[in-house]
């Protein structure tokens, strides 16, 4: 109620409020809080472990597929020479860093939950038991977060990309993504929409039948080039299962979203970004 700061001033309120404004300027802060007691409401604490679950939850994700992608073996993270990814299997290479961040990910992520139910079973003004659990989740949610940034940084820089692996299965599925594009010229060539669709539902199964039950190439655009109901396109299916046909804007997009967000960022924190990392990552 700064009642005790009322009194010191003798009643003076503007006073009271000029002490308040020039103790928040002093420390840094654009303003105080509107309305406290003996502390700052606990949804404060929420609203902060909710930022830090955001960043958790979007290193989670990516290497979320990190892990996926490196299972199809078309990324893998770094690896030490003398790195050991598995202590039973000599020949993997765990993406042990990815698994690291989405473990301790996952316990930040639940963090706000535990600051929900403290704001929410205080009584009244304030009662005491949200001292202790505080002094557990709000230094561990900054800790393991620093953890989660180290490790993504250290992905980042050494992050490997194996082309030519993830060139092969993009081309076995590109036969089933360009039966559209080959229905549409059929169409145009003067074709039955209808006919042509259910002779490309059919060989797509057919096709499907064969890479799943037999574990062979996908072989549609084979069964397209024998179909003479496809006749109109015999001759270009080669060129309409060029992966560069169907990117769309996605480079374009993503220099773009470098240029626009990205870079701003960085340049505004370069400072910041500037300061030699202390931090190791150990594997």
């Amino acid at each position: 109620t700064q009642a005790s700061f009322l009194e010191l001033f003798d009643g003076d309120h503007e006073k009271v409020k000029a002490l308040n404004k020039r103790v928040c300027e002093l420390m840094g802060f654009k303003k105080a809080i509107p309305v406290s007691g003996q502390t700052y409401t606990r949804k404060i604490d929420f609203n902060v472990l909710s930022v830090l679950s955001g960043v958790s939850q979007s290193a989670y994700k990516m290497c979320g597929d990190i892990r996926l992608l490196a299972n199809l073996k078309e990324v893998e993270e770094p690896f030490a020479k003398t790195q050991i990814g598995s202590s039973a299997m000599a020949y993997k290479r765990n993406p042990m860093r990815s698994e690291r961040v989405c473990s301790i990910a996952r316990y930040v992520m639940g963090l706000p939950n535990a600051a929900a139910q403290t704001h929410a079973n205080q009584w009244f003004e304030r009662t005491l038991d949200d001292s202790a659990i505080r002094r557990i989740y709000l230094p561990e949610g900054f800790l393991a977060v620093d953890v989660i940034l180290t490790l993504l940084a250290n992905i980042a820089d050494g992050l490997h990309v194996w082309p030519n692996v993830v060139k092969a299965h993009a081309m076995d599925e590109l036969p089933f993504m360009a039966t559209e594009v080959i229905l549409m010229e059929c169409v145009k060539a003067g074709g039955d929409r209808q006919e042509l669709h259910e002779a490309i539902r059919v060989h797509s199964m057919d096709a499907g039948k064969v890479v799943k039950g037999e574990g062979k190439p996908n072989d549609l655009m084979e069964r397209i080039a024998n179909d003479p109901l496809f006749k109109a396109v015999h001759d270009k299916l080669d060129d309409m299962i060029d992966p560069i046909l169907f990117v769309g804007r996605a480079p374009e997009q993503v220099d773009e979203f470098l240029a626009e967000e990205i870079d701003p960022i960085l340049k505004a924190n370069a400072d910041i970004l500037n300061i030699d990392s202390v931090d190791a990552v150990n594997v």
